[in-house]
């Protein structure tokens, strides 16, 4: 759900040849072909074979026996995946030059589909809907956070194929996608059509004629610019309080988070502590002073993961917020992207990170200040009204308090 950038747009340069891999290794492993009665034992892999001898091996048989076209791209661009995918991190993976292209245009906010927030659910190795942008053609067919797809256009996916999906999802605008969704065990079909989808990350108004309120609908490129024209308007509106709803905000890149983070807690203080695979550990701290000081609450629940609960972590442990609302899904892990020298990209899981004062976040979550769960009733609306959402206004009534 996020990566960490570096530079603009992710512009580094990995100069390394991937060589290709078959995922699995044995001791010692035969290929049996039939032949009547006869068995011929083929011998393929052994304990001493290394990568290269291995794919050679098998490359040989295949010049040798396969009846029908081969694809040298797609073989390679096949096997790589199979590579990565053999590490079994479900946020690691390995795309393809057209696969980045579509992921930079995703980062950027602006491209054509249905307008949904996917993630994978590691539990159950499904694709999970985080949420459907609002007035989106997802938004308007009536698509719910929480809805599993298990099939698009016909064809079954589990929850490592996300980036397959996503890309399957996307196409001109004005053509159909057919859905299959899983709501509450029963299966429901869609037929939505694409459209170009402009996200809007941030989003503001007055409560109660003096509650500034703000809500993320993802930590894309540019939302944390969004995020302070929004509070200096809030704040020539005179607010004396705050709410900041990440609810369903699936996450998105680190730096917007932190770059919120750094505009609402005091300069110097400890904003995250990240750790890489050698234990070497780097502390982000605020650069500068915070753009208000007025008291904050901020909304959570399941489906607010990864720059998300960076963003609660910050607030929570600098005590610069009450959060409200129900556990984070608890993804603590940070990917980088690499651009490799094709055009092609590895999105790889380099850092585990920690709240300031080092509590562990990955599979564990942020619990709230204040428990509270959404009322059973709401929770397959879509568009909850304001004075109906409990959540919402359990946080009216601890600013209320103040």
């Amino acid at each position: 759900m996020e990566q960490q950038k570096k530079g603009n747009v992710y512009k580094i340069i990995m100069l390394i040849v991937l060589v290709a891999v078959i995922t699995f290794i044995a001791t010692t492993l035969f290929m049996y072909q039939y032949t009547g009665d006869n068995i011929k034992y083929v011998p393929i892999v052994s304990k001493d074979s290394n990568i290269s001898n291995t794919l050679a091996s098998f490359r040989k048989i295949i010049d040798q026996k396969f009846l029908g076209e081969i694809d040298e791209q797609n073989m390679l661009n096949e096997t790589i995946k199979g590579y990565i995918k053999g590490l079994g991190d479900p946020y690691t993976e390995y795309m393809t030059k057209e696969e980045m292209e579509e992921f930079n245009t995703d980062v950027m906010g602006n491209f054509t589909g249905i307008g949904i927030y996917l993630t994978q659910d590691v539990e159950t190795n499904s694709i999970l809907i985080i949420s459907p942008i609002k007035d989106s053609p997802a938004y308007k067919a009536g698509i719910m956070p929480g809805d599993i797809i298990t099939k698009v256009d016909g064809i079954s996916y589990t929850g490592e194929q996300l980036t397959e999906v996503s890309n399957k999802i996307k196409g001109e605008t004005g053509s159909v996608v057919k859905l299959e969704i899983l709501r509450d065990g029963k299966t429901i079909e869609l037929e939505v059509t694409r459209e170009q989808i402009k996200i809007n990350h941030v989003e503001s108004k007055v409560i109660n004629n003096t509650i500034g309120y703000i809500e993320f609908n993802s930590f894309d490129e540019g939302c944390s610019g969004e995020f302070k024209e929004k509070l200096e308007e809030l704040k020539s509106k005179n607010i004396t309080s705050l709410i900041i709803d990440i609810r369903n905000n699936g996450g998105g890149l680190v730096d917007e988070a932190l770059e919120i983070a750094d505009s609402l807690i005091p300069k110097d203080a400890t904003l995250l502590i990240t750790t890489d695979k050698n234990g070497k550990e780097e502390i982000t701290k605020a650069e500068i002073d915070s753009l208000i000081d007025v008291p904050i609450v901020l909304l959570t629940n399941g489906s607010s993961a990864s720059a998300s609960e960076i963003l609660a972590g910050a607030l929570k442990d600098n005590k610069k917020a009450t959060i409200v609302g129900e556990k984070t899904y608890g993804k603590g892990v940070i990917q980088e992207l690499l651009t490799l020298n094709d055009g092609s990209g590895l999105k790889i899981t380099t850092n585990e990170y920690f709240t300031p004062n080092r509590n562990k976040i990955n599979k564990v979550g942020i619990i709230p200040d204040v428990e509270v769960k959404l009322d059973e009733e709401l929770e397959d609306e879509l568009v909850i009204e304001e004075d109906k959402d409990n959540q919402l206004q359990k946080a009216i009534e601890v600013l209320t308090k103040k």
